[in-house]
């Protein structure tokens, strides 16, 4: 059953403590502000505006779920979940900002059953595959850009895996002893299928840009690379094109006509690093 730490949450109306209620089926805070599950199991905290960017449809999602169902990242999904346990070997709290469908928190799970998961995105769709396979997280839609509805030094790790970051909200809400784990793709990332798929390129200073991002909030404390040799077939490309930041202008019925002219299977190298920042001890 879904369990968060008391008062780690935060009501997005009134700023008040949040808890789960009826079984896990509805957050409320002392001044009754009350969200209710989602019958796929995630909540939406989003009030007021909502939020303005392009959450993840449907389509990207699905194409997400298969590839990573695949297995074609399961080692660089290892390597995150090794690199965070190495820094925070007993962490009791564990957020995923930009959880998409939990493919990477899962793992922490796994790992430390006495921890509570907390997975937040903007997309519903995606939440609703992160709920499925998260046995006792709590998945809530919400702007990463936004101050994010948890309290102050409530969280041991946070995952940011191809997300937005927010450097300001990551610092107030990890605690002293904390690390946030980033993942970001490397130059050539995939650049034997990236015209075909339609990918968008990756700046050739990406590692160095993110912890000059975070510079005077955290520092570096460990990093490493990750480069896998996949074989990958018409679905498993169409998929790679769709799940990405790149699915929002792809047509899926152009994509999969285009890829009908490669081989059956088609070699490329995922390049991955994976940085450990600690919380900047001065601030």
């Amino acid at each position: 059953m879904p369990h968060l730490p008391e008062n780690l949450l935060c009501c997005p109306v009134c700023a008040a403590p949040l808890g789960l209620l009826d079984g896990a089926g509805a957050l409320v805070c002392g001044a009754g502000h009350r969200f209710d599950a989602a019958k796929q199991g995630y909540f939406n905290l989003l009030t007021g505006r909502g939020t303005e960017f392009q959450s993840d449809t449907a389509v990207m999602v699905q194409a997400r779920t298969d590839f990573l169902g695949a297995g074609h990242y399961a080692p660089l999904q290892a390597v995150v979940a090794d690199l965070a346990q190495r820094h925070v070997a007993e962490p009791r709290v564990i957020l995923d900002a930009g959880a998409g469908t939990g493919y990477y928190l899962a793992e922490l799970e796994r790992r430390h059953p006495g921890a509570a998961v907390l997975a937040l995105d903007i997309s519903k769709f995606a939440l609703r595959r992160a709920a499925g396979i998260l046995r006792d997280g709590v998945c809530v839609v919400w702007d990463v850009w936004r101050q994010l509805p948890v309290r102050d030094s409530g969280v041991d790790i946070i995952l940011n895996v191809f997300a937005p970051r927010n450097p300001e909200e990551f610092h107030r809400v990890l605690n002293h002893g904390g690390v946030l784990v980033v993942v970001t793709p490397l130059p050539g990332h995939l650049a034997e299928i990236a015209d075909d798929a339609g990918l968008l390129e990756v700046r050739p200073d990406k590692a160095t840009a993110v912890a000059t991002s975070l510079t005077g909030l955290f520092d570096e404390a460990d990093s490493a690379t990750v480069e896998l040799s996949l074989q990958l077939s018409h679905t498993d490309i169409y998929n790679v094109a769709l799940m990405g930041p790149a699915g929002h202008h792809l047509v899926p019925e152009d994509l999969w006509a285009d890829l009908a002219v490669l081989p059956e299977r088609t070699p490329a190298s995922a390049r991955f690093t994976v940085q450990v920042f600690r919380r900047h001890q001065d601030r």
